[in-house]
């Protein structure tokens, strides 16, 4: 069951990204509005740094990077939660929990908001997701598979 209201997520395509490549670099920035419940979603060949430069970004760090990289077996879509460290509001623990909680929200967020994308290489809707849980506690920065794009598929 999806999750996504589709008219809450803003896209954006920035650095010659397109809704059909490219490939790689090919870097997702995602933030929100605690006040609205929007999404705003940023593809391009490096990372929104003005996306993320806002007060509450910086202090909540609570934003979802991600991105697609070269493998031996093919492209896979790597995504990055930063969870403790450097200005973070809350602890490790809630923090953790937050992002396992949202992150289904926030996949389906980057799927549906590039969806040219994954029509353009649809072989990519079945590449792996890795996330990085980023932590200065070691038993909170795994690196997890979390399926493939198409698991994220807002039907």
């Amino acid at each position: 069951m999806s999750r996504l209201r589709p008219e809450k997520l803003h896209v954006r395509f920035t650095d010659g990204a397109t809704g059909d490549g490219p490939t790689v670099p090919r870097r997702y920035t995602l933030t929100h509005s605690d006040a609205t419940g929007d999404l705003f979603l940023t593809v391009g060949r490096e990372y929104d740094r003005e996306q993320l430069s806002g007060l509450q970004t910086r202090l909540m760090r609570d934003e979802v990077l991600a991105e697609w990289q070269e493998e031996p077996d093919g492209l896979a879509l790597h995504v990055h939660c930063h969870v403790s460290g450097g200005l973070v509001l809350g602890t490790a623990a809630l923090r953790d929990a937050i992002f396992r909680r949202e992150l289904p929200l926030a996949l389906e967020a980057l799927r549906h908001g590039d969806g040219g994308f994954f029509a353009a290489h649809p072989e990519l809707d079945r590449a792996p997701i890795w996330v990085h849980f980023h932590a200065s506690q070691p038993r909170y920065r795994p690196v997890e598979r979390w399926g493939t794009p198409a698991d994220y598929t807002v039907r």
